[in-house]
This record gives C-alpha cells, structure tokens and sequence, in this order.
C-alpha cells in the first residue's frame, strides 16, 4: 500500500488514493460545520502586507471541506473571497491566448478524444512548415501574441523535432506589427531531455492536462498507447522541471470521474510541485468534456452542472491563490463571464480546435478536437472584456524578462507583480487598439486605459506607461514592458 508523500516523486505516493478518500470522507462529515468553514474562509483570504499582500491558500483537505459544503451564505462567501483574491494577485487584467493545433496525428486510444487512434473516419493532418506560418500571420492578424501549441502523440509524425522547427518557424514570423512572443506547449508526456529540449526552445509555461487522478479510471480510459501508463504521465511535471521548465501548467477534464475526487487530486498535486520544487503550478485549467467527432459527452457520467463548476473554480483560486486561472472557448460565454467572477486569470479568444482552421474563412469540423461553445471573435471577446470591467492583456513581459518559477511567485505571492501586470497589461492593450481593433473597440479601449492609468499608484511608472502608449499611437514602435 502507498503511503501518502507529498514531498516523494512516485505518483501513488503524491496522488494518493487512501488520502483523496480520507479527504472526501472528512468533507462530507464536516460540510456543515459552520465554525470550521468559517475558520477555512478566514484563512483562505488575502491580508494587506505593506504594498502588496499574502496569502495562505488551503490545504487540500481544507480546500475540499469548502467544495462539499451546500450552505448558501457560505458558497456565495467563497465567491466573494474568490474574487477578492484574483484582484488582489492580478488585478482586473485577463490574459488572452489562442490554441494553434500542429497534428492530430496519434497513437493513443483515449475513449474522450476524436484523435484516438481507432478513429478512422476522422481527417488526419499536420502542418507543413508553410502551413504553419500561414496560421501564425492569420493569428497575428486577429491580435494574438501568446498562443499554445498542441499536438497528438505520434513518434512518427509528431516527433520532438518537428515540435522544436514549429517553435522556431512560430518565433521567426513578424507580420507587420505583429509578433508572438509566447510559446506555450501543450504535448504528451516525455523524456527529461526532450523537455531540457523545449526549454532552450524558449517555451513560456509547459501544460500537461491529468484528465483524471483516478488511477484506475485512467487507465480505463486510455486502454492503449503511451498515455496508458499513470505514473509516467503524472510524473511528467517533475520531469520538466527536471529539464529546466519552471512554469508548469495543470489541469483535470471534468466529466471523467467524480468532481470531488478530482478537486482533491488536483489540489494535491499543486502541494506536490510547492514541497518539492517550491514553485507551484504556473496554471491550472478547467476543461469540462466536450462533444467531438466520435465523442458523445453524454457516454460519460460524471457531468457537472455549471453552478457546480464554478464552485470548483472558486475552491481552486482559494486553495491555490498565485496560480493562473484559464477557461478556455470549450465554455459558453455565459459561462464564461461567470467564472471570471470567481478567479479565471485568462481566456481564449477567437479559437479554432482544428488542425489549419485559422486560415479558412469558415470554421472548420473535420479535424477539429472539441467543438467551441464561445465562438466570438477576438474583438468581440476584447470588448465583452471591458464590457465586464476587465482588462484585455496581451502581456507576455515576465517570460521575456526572466520572471519566472520562483522569481514569478516570489513577486505574485507577495503582490507585488501587480506593480508591472497592469500597466504591461495597458500598453499590450493599445497596442491591439492600434493595429487590430474595430473602431467601436478602439474608442471603447482608450476611455478603459485612461481610466485605468489614474490607478497607477507610482507616479514614475504612471508616467512611463502614459509616455509609452502614445508612442504607440504615434509610430509603429511596439513592445514596451516593465
């Protein structure tokens, strides 16, 4: 029998099953014990410290006492000590990216993924290199600078190679203003020395989905192909930091097994990372599963409403209070504009799940991984932003100027990294105002940033910001960062 370790690198030992069931056990008991969940909220808010501030976070214990309680006055709590948390670590700024899918070659056989190998009916493509910069001057067109590749698994088609020259060819394209400065990357599993590979690549944060923590669901669930192995994929962040990546990305698909069950896993693999690294996860995802071509989300019975799913996103900002927060276009925008309320940190906007989709004029089905709820374009997702009283970020500094791992958290746990965030976050914005807005927009966006410039608290940093954005409507100079 394992023996629960957080500080240990074998998975059953990090992940722990005997622990996880403890732990629900222990929330149900106390769900409504009023007194401890007011202690666990008290704990879980933010306190002022000098300029900035701290906080706590929750154990995963804790964290699920949280997620099992149905008291109103409680959970409507959560969700105000949520927010309050998000605004204390990273202000009202939203960070956008979009996903760029290279192949959906693979050879896995995983039971929630149109891309499973025995999916004959599915078209299967990958990217030339052309065909690659095709889809990088289209996504520079919309106004993205952050994107996150992805990939199916597939030594043969997909191997670590063909991943680094799309790296390199996404790097080297500069389309009239446009530029990507953020590679995220979202591949299976691998080596340590692949990843010391994606690291001199100069990738921002390396993202790896658990789908679940349930050892035997999971294997259920991907009965063939590398992905069966549990231990090798939930051991896969130790093995990029290992290689040198410090900003690892986490995240469960919702739907596959028990919620609560998922949660605890999830939080405990967050406390993992933070004993033996010290640097927690970069950012945690909320996936929920999706239809897809030869997926019924229906064929799964573990769906979650969405009053549920946003009680899980409120229970991991309170729990995990530094890290990024993404929901992706998988969500309606209803949905959406709800959870923004209890944490999210980031979006996509104007997503296409298709191998190739940014360059067709229509949306295109035949490749695609998951079909997209919010299908908004870019600019109509950047105004509903301000619309909400939300920032627009298109910031990618702190990768750039090596805040990262634990430099980043020694600033974002101390809240200290709000004094670059925001007026980053303003700059990034004029820039998209400039070069991609719709006129409704730009005129929308510069009353936002003319507000938000007054709440500069630094009179020497308010002054460089204000001096920098009219640089940029003034002259094709991009690219200013604190």
């Amino acid at each position: 029998m394992a023996v629960y370790n957080p500080k240990s690198l074998k998975a059953e030992e990090f992940i722990n099953d005997e622990e996880i069931l403890e732990t629900l056990e222990y929330a149900e008991a106390h769900k409504n014990d009023v007194e401890l969940i007011d202690r666990i909220l008290e704990k879980a808010r933010p306190v002022k410290n000098g300029n900035g501030c701290t906080c706590a976070g929750l154990t995963h214990r804790e964290a699920s006492v949280l997620l099992a309680t149905e008291l109103p006055d409680k959970i409507e709590k959560m969700y105000e000590i949520a927010e309050e948390i998000k605004l204390a670590f990273y202000g009202n700024r939203i960070v956008l990216f979009a996903p760029l899918y290279l192949s959906n070659y693979c050879i896995n056989g995983c039971l929630y993924c149109p891309y499973h190998l025995k999916n004959k009916h599915i078209s299967r493509k990958k990217l030339t290199q052309e065909e690659v910069r095709a889809e990088v001057i289209a996504l520079q067109d919309m106004g993205h600078k952050r994107l996150a590749i992805e990939a199916g698994e597939d030594p043969v088609n997909n191997p670590i190679e063909y991943i680094l020259e799309c790296i390199n060819t996404i790097y080297g394209v500069h389309h009239k203003n446009g530029d990507i400065r953020r590679v995220n990357v979202n591949i299976a599993a691998t080596t340590v020395e692949n990843y010391r590979k994606l690291k001199e690549a100069g990738i921002g944060t390396y993202i790896l989905f658990q789908e679940t923590y349930h050892k035997k669901s999971y294997e259920t669930l991907h009965p063939t192909g590398p992905k069966h192995d549990y231990a090798y994929h939930t051991e896969a962040m130790d093995r990029a930091m290992e290689g040198g990546i410090d900003d690892v990305g986490l995240g469960v698909l919702f739907g596959l097994e028990m919620y609560k069950y998922e949660f605890a896993g999830l939080i405990m693999h967050a406390e993992h990372l933070e004993a033996v690294h010290g640097v927690g996860p970069h950012t945690i995802s909320v996936p929920r599963v999706k239809k897809a071509d030869d997926i019924d989300p229906d064929m799964f019975d573990n769906g979650i409403s969405d009053e549920i799913f946003t009680k899980i996103a409120a229970c991991i900002r309170l729990a995990v209070p530094y890290t990024g927060m993404i929901i992706s276009t998988r969500e309606t925008a209803s949905v959406r504009e709800k959870l923004l309320r209890v944490g999210i940190s980031q979006v996509s906007g104007g997503s296409r799940t298709s191998v190739g989709g940014y360059t067709e004029e229509e949306r295109p089905h035949d490749t695609e991984q998951f079909d997209v709820s919010d299908q908004r374009t870019l600019d109509e997702v950047v105004s509903w932003l301000m619309d909400s009283g939300h920032i627009p970020s298109f910031c990618t500094a702190c990768y750039r100027a090596g805040r990262t791992g634990d430099r980043f958290m020694a600033l974002c746990k101390n809240g200290q990294i709000l004094n670059c965030c925001h007026p980053n976050a303003l700059m990034t914005l004029a820039e998209y105002l400039e070069d991609y807005a719709s006129p409704e927009t730009k005129e929308k966006g510069y009353r936002m940033i003319e507000e938000e410039l007054k709440k500069i608290p630094a009179e020497k940093v308010r002054t460089i910001a204000e001096e920098n954005i009219k640089e940029i409507r003034n002259s094709n100079r991009r690219d200013f960062r604190f």
